[in-house]
């Protein structure tokens, strides 16, 4: 049996590349796309929105989505979220309500509304990512390891990351989350967005965050440890963002038929 998927931000730029990837896998069906109140595009099927030709999916507000309409006989099997964080908060409810599980890739939620997602878990199963990227997953555990090896031998550690001109939040999610890792094991208790004027000689509690917006770059991520005298780099690169939606795709197969409860994507992998 197929699995039946919704996407709240669906008109977005992961939201159409997600609808063309469903289409493409035999073992899933699109059975919602929702987006913002008042979006231009409500109402307009999400195949034409997309450049698929219709679907029979027409885009409708999160805010006015009843699963036993839209979704005929049976409800989705897993919504995927890449919207926004007051789109994630909207569609919140729903999926509690209703048992839903919830792949939320969006970022830049505060820390209210990331406890708020949280508890849903309380009633259906939540994956909740920084990064929907495969390969950026395995860079958080060889930035883990990385971290343990070189902790208390005079490194310090910069976070450089790179996106598109269009991204809202800075600095991304991907690089506080690499910061955190970095921070639990070796103890940095700052994080310093860039430097300006005579700051003085750099302390070694501090992990510098720079964030650099060009063009339509899908996301570079540089995490540098360096000493007096060498340095380890680890990159991940996104040559296009299919990366994060296969990565969001494998997450949404792996969560349908889960219980309530909190998961990540090191489950999903197997780490």
């Amino acid at each position: 049996m197929k699995t039946i998927l919704g996407i709240n931000g669906a008109a977005g730029r992961m939201g159409q590349r997600l609808v063309h990837l469903i289409s493409e896998d035999s073992d899933l069906v699109l059975g919602a796309a929702l987006e913002a109140p008042h979006h231009p595009r409500l109402g307009q099927d999400i195949g034409d929105i997309a450049g698929l030709g219709k679907l029979g999916v027409p885009l409708i507000s999160a805010a006015d989505y009843q699963p036993a309409v839209h979704t005929g006989e049976r409800p989705l099997d897993v919504l995927i979220d890449f919207s926004t964080p007051e789109g994630t908060m909207a569609v919140l409810p729903v999926c509690v309500q209703h048992r839903i599980p919830l792949v939320v890739a969006t970022t830049g939620h505060t820390a209210q509304q990331r406890s708020e997602i949280e508890a849903a878990a309380h009633h259906t199963a939540l994956l909740m990512a920084p990064n929907m990227s495969l390969s950026v997953n395995v860079l958080f555990q060889l930035v883990r390891q990385a971290a343990t090896l070189l902790k208390d031998k005079g490194f310090d550690v910069e976070i450089v990351e790179r996106h598109h001109r269009f991204k809202k939040d800075a600095p991304s999610g991907t690089a506080l989350h690499f910061a955190r890792i970095v921070q639990e094991v070796m103890g940095q208790t700052q994080l310093r967005h860039g430097r300006e004027g005579l700051v003085g000689e750099r302390p070694p509690h501090e992990i510098g965050i720079h964030a650099l917006r060009t063009g339509d770059n899908v996301g570079e991520h540089t995490i540098i440890f360096s000493a007096l005298g060498e340095s380890l780099e680890l990159v991940h690169k996104g040559h296009s963002r299919d990366s994060y939606a296969r990565g969001a795709l494998l997450a949404a197969k792996f969560l349908a038929a889960k219980p309530p409860g909190r998961y990540t994507m090191k489950d999903v992998l197997g780490l």
